[in-house]
């Protein structure tokens, strides 16, 4: 079977809306929905995601899967569990909610901002574990630091949505809060884990993962890097090789490793989808308006200077470059992620096969610290 991009459901969504009253808002995916799309099984919820795209939510118990993915972070039946991931629009407040409810927890939904509001909640409820961005844990505890607030109750997190680097991962056990990542999309549910190994991240056993090499459906051998396609076995949203980037990039491949837990994972640190970026290519906004690079050929962005006052380098492998290619990438780097950045060509091998595609080269500061991404 084709592999299905991100961009590519994206357009048959736009297709579908653009179509004839009452077309399918799903572009055909979902078998759930409501009375008027002629539904057979009515959707709990539905949300939208950046693009814009919109995903269904079924009425299963843990219908996300996140259940496991806090259990291994150390959720337990009568945890209190404050929820900083967002309730609007996007799914991943719902993810981490319907997660601890199946382990039993109770939920407070602070969902993002008013970082002093959640704070004081913080401090009076005194939950037990937290989940959220990693880097809103930091801010919130550097916050409650300054401030002279104690919250002697969080001991657990469970953190997605970014990089989770070494260094803040370390400052937080030193703090007494043991923090795992999860891997997820607001297409597919949970797709992998970490668990009390540290060694990469477990896949979830409601999805299948393959490692493709870029730009085909053909897998790549066991820990070379390569493209994440996962499919879903989600009957409500069945997603059959699904690539979730927006952007096609590289994940670590899944490797067996001789360990306590036995299970296929993903290596290294930090969110698939930016940790083991490696081969970039445009093939849907970033393509516009700009002739991509040869493909093949790999990328970095560099993320340089001092809080409040970064900027952003890519650095792109080209062989013969054209004329007014290096400005025909920042015009397009500039369209995607709405932010002014440099391009730098450099010879083709030149950088590192190491599964990076950003790279956060600023200084370690603060008591969290900082890391490469």
């Amino acid at each position: 079977m084709p592999v299905t991009r991100k961009h590519e459901l994206l357009e048959r969504q736009q297709a579908a809306r653009a179509g004839a009253a009452g077309g399918d808002p799903f572009g055909g995916f979902s078998a759930i929905g409501w009375r008027a799309l002629g539904a057979l099984r009515p959707a709990r919820r539905v949300f939208q995601s950046p693009g814009p795209i919109y995903e269904p939510e079924g009425a299963a118990a843990d219908y996300w899967r996140f259940g496991r993915a806090l259990f291994a972070a150390g959720f337990r039946a009568g945890d209190l569990v404050h929820n900083s991931f967002s309730y609007h629009l996007t799914p991943a407040g719902s993810m981490v909610e319907c997660g601890a409810h199946a382990i039993g927890c109770t939920v407070f939904p602070g969902g993002v901002g008013n970082t002093e509001l959640q704070l004081q909640a913080m401090a009076e409820l005194r939950p037990e574990a937290y989940a959220g961005t990693p880097s809103f844990l930091r801010i919130a505890l550097e916050k409650a630091d300054a401030g002279g607030l104690a919250l002697p109750s969080l001991r657990k997190a469970s953190v997605g949505g970014e990089a989770f680097p070494a260094a803040l991962r370390d400052a937080l056990q030193a703090r007494g809060i043991e923090a795992y990542q999860n891997y997820g999309t607001a297409d597919l549910g949970l797709v992998a884990y970490e668990t009390a190994a540290r060694e990469g991240l477990v896949l979830d056993e409601g999805v299948i993962v393959e490692i493709v090499r870029p730009g085909t459906g053909d897998p790549v051998a066991t820990g070379e890097v390569g493209e994440i396609v996962v499919t879903a076995l989600n009957p409500d949203y069945p997603l059959l090789r699904f690539a979730p980037a927006i952007c096609r990039h590289c994940c670590p491949a899944a490797a067996h490793r001789p360990q306590p837990c036995a299970h296929t994972r993903l290596a290294g640190a930090g969110r698939p989808d930016r940790q083991g970026a490696r081969h970039v290519r445009a093939p849907g906004p970033a393509g516009r308006g700009a002739e991509a690079p040869p493909r093949g050929a790999a990328g970095r962005l560099v993320i340089e200077g001092e809080m409040a006052n970064d900027r952003m380098t890519l650095h792109a492998e080209c062989g013969m470059a054209a004329d007014g290619l290096a400005a025909a990438l920042a015009d397009s780097l500039r369209d995607v992620t709405k932010l002014r950045g440099e391009v730098r060509l450099v010879a083709p091998g030149s950088l590192p096969n190491d599964g990076k595609v950003i790279e956060d080269a600023r200084p370690h500061d603060g008591p969290a610290g900082r890391a490469d991404k």
